[in-house]
């Protein structure tokens, strides 16, 4: 047997981050011999030599050295509360992964098997025709091909299978889905609920939407997945698998099947081209351990699952004689319309008559407003487009308060002080949508190499005035409806954002009905190279304001559905 036969596979798949593990689970299921490549290092479910320790019992209590900082992590850093969870070995270091900043981009990254999966925040929601129809309704970059009935029951596939936990609240604009039991909320953040919902007619405030298992179905928990055990040290790794991963959900779906076949350490350096049949035939990787490139082949799909800049990266990276400015990439679309959500705009405030009441475990999560302003309907019309949503949560004070204030001598008075929590504070930030802008893109930088040896990028994104118009409602409603709750000491704040920021990297390699204007079509298939799909966060249109991560789960699905179909018809 050839090198050529014995590396050939029905499908590849790129990446084992959401997408990627989904798109890996999918395709295996459905019979295909299928190659997984991951860049990184491999992860098994359960390898996380963090998730148990106490803060104590971590190398400098879990924070990275001001020097190291420096040295390693110049653009991490930027987020700071990463060097202090104790989860910092799921991210890479900048100074082996460097980009260029024509402006400030915050790029946040994970390279290993199940990619930042491991780290995300795991708030799930849904887009609505609300977000489907928005760019054809105002005229902003280009329709989507698809409207929410394409999305819907492969959003309820989706949603099951991660098991996300929440509340069905019937709005048309927030679409509901077979959640498990949600979080609770706490007694001040139910305050909150009850208030908002008597004085402030049309917002609502749930249960934030979330991967994490809340009831038992031998249908989510694979055997590999507990419920959530409310420890709230998601970032270090989950060895309950109460939060969804790929490693913990679709990783180890895939394995049992006997179909996959994963590669770590192998860095893809572009998608090989077959100009004639107009089919994508294979990958050149680097060998990240051995610095040798080998090749793989399919004769069926690749799913390019790589994380929107690196699945634009590979794109911009795959040139031949027909495709000279990248794969997929004739009308100079391929790196354009970055999106992200912009935040860290809201308010806090402190409640009284809450001192007789506490709460159990940490709870991983908070509440959640929907988008309540440009709603289509005259009294939620603003004079910007879009709108936002609010995710917040409430605490009591603990012990740290007396350390840090001093408030009370060292003695009996301090050590019975320490036994009482302190007062309830309450605080939500909002989280706002980005339009497709094509000036906001990304491009390949040849003269700066990775430590994998692939061309870095240079980032030249950022947010716009429609962003910037809408902060100040972001500030002056969260404060409003903290006041409904009777909320003291209320302080507005905002900080300045930046793209990458939110971890929602979007719109690379879009979606779109014309194959001049896109890269992809209906399906996630490159225009010009129907067997390769992407159903990362490069395919989105538009970003909506909600976190996307289970749209593009549900897209990843229904791709590797209409994949194999298309296969077995023989039509790609």
């Amino acid at each position: 047997m050839s090198y050529k036969d014995q590396n050939t596979y029905d499908a590849i798949v790129i990446g084992t981050g959401i997408s990627g593990g989904m798109a890996a689970m999918e395709l295996c299921r459905k019979g295909l011999k299928t190659l997984v490549l991951e860049r990184g290092r491999d992860i098994k479910h359960g390898d996380y030599p963090t998730a148990n320790l106490d803060k104590w019992e971590l190398p400098h209590q879990g924070r990275i050295p001001e020097e190291e900082q420096a040295r390693d992590y110049k653009y991490l850093s930027r987020k700071s509360y990463i060097m202090e969870q104790g989860g910092i070995n799921h991210f890479v270091k900048d100074s082996e992964h460097p980009y260029t900043e024509k402006k400030r981009f915050d790029w946040i990254r994970a390279y290993q098997t199940g990619g930042r999966s491991l780290v995300w925040g795991r708030q799930c929601y849904q887009l609505s025709d609300l977000d489907f129809t928005a760019n054809a309704r105002e005229g902003v970059g280009v329709d989507w091909p698809i409207r929410y009935k394409d999305l819907k029951p492969w959003y309820d596939y989706a949603t099951r299978f991660v098991g996300v936990s929440g509340r069905a609240e019937g709005l048309a604009h927030l679409p509901d889905g077979p959640f498990q039991p949600p979080m609770e909320l706490n007694c001040v953040e139910a305050h909150l609920r009850d208030r908002v919902k008597a004085t402030l007619g049309g917002r609502v405030v749930t249960e934030g939407r979330v991967a994490h298992l809340t009831a038992y179905d031998p249908d989510v928990n694979l055997g590999t997945r507990g419920n959530c055990q409310y420890r709230n040290l998601c970032r270090r790794g989950c060895p309950y698998g109460g939060y969804y991963s790929s490693n913990s959900g679709p990783i180890p779906v895939a394995e049992a099947t006997g179909n996959m076949t994963l590669v770590n350490g192998a860095a893809v350096r572009e998608i090989i081209y077959d100009a004639d049949k107009k089919r994508a035939t294979g990958v050149r990787v680097k060998l990240t351990e051995t610095g040798t490139e080998t090749e793989y082949f399919t004769k069926g799909v690749i799913f390019l699952c790589a994380s929107a800049l690196n699945s634009a990266a590979i794109l911009l990276a795959s040139k031949s004689d027909t495709q000279p400015n990248g794969l997929g990439n004739d009308n100079d679309q391929v790196g354009r319309n970055v999106m992200d959500h912009h935040h860290s705009v809201g308010a806090n405030g402190q409640l009284e008559g809450f001192e007789d009441k506490y709460y159990k475990g940490k709870k991983p999560n908070g509440f959640y407003i929907p988008r309540f302003v440009n709603l289509g309907d005259r009294d939620s019309k603003r004079d910007y487009l879009r709108g936002f949503g609010y995710q917040g949560g409430g605490s009591r004070r603990n012990w740290q308060r007396l350390v840090r204030e001093l408030s009370v001598a060292p003695g009996p008075a301090l050590k019975e002080a320490l036994a009482e929590p302190g007062g309830w504070s309450i605080g939500m930030s909002g989280f706002g949508e980005s339009l497709p802008n094509p000036n906001n893109r990304v491009t390949l930088n040849y003269d700066k190499l990775d430590a994998d040896g692939l061309p870095t990028l240079i980032m030249d994104v950022a947010f716009g005035e429609n962003e910037t118009a809408m902060r100040k409602d972001m500030k002056t409603y969260a404060m409003e409806m903290l006041e409904a709750a009777g909320a003291k000491n209320i302080s507005p704040f905002e900080q300045e954002v930046y793209p990458g920021y939110s971890i929602h990297e979007m719109g690379s390699a879009r979606m779109g009905r014309d194959p001049k204007t896109s890269v992809l079509n209906a399906h996630n298939q490159v225009w010009n190279c129907q067997n390769l799909y992407v159903t990362d966060g490069a395919a989105m249109t538009s970003a909506s304001c909600v976190n996307p991560s289970l749209t593009y789960l549900a897209l990843t699905a229904r791709a590797a559905d209409h994949a194999v179909e298309s296969l077995n018809r023989r039509d790609i």
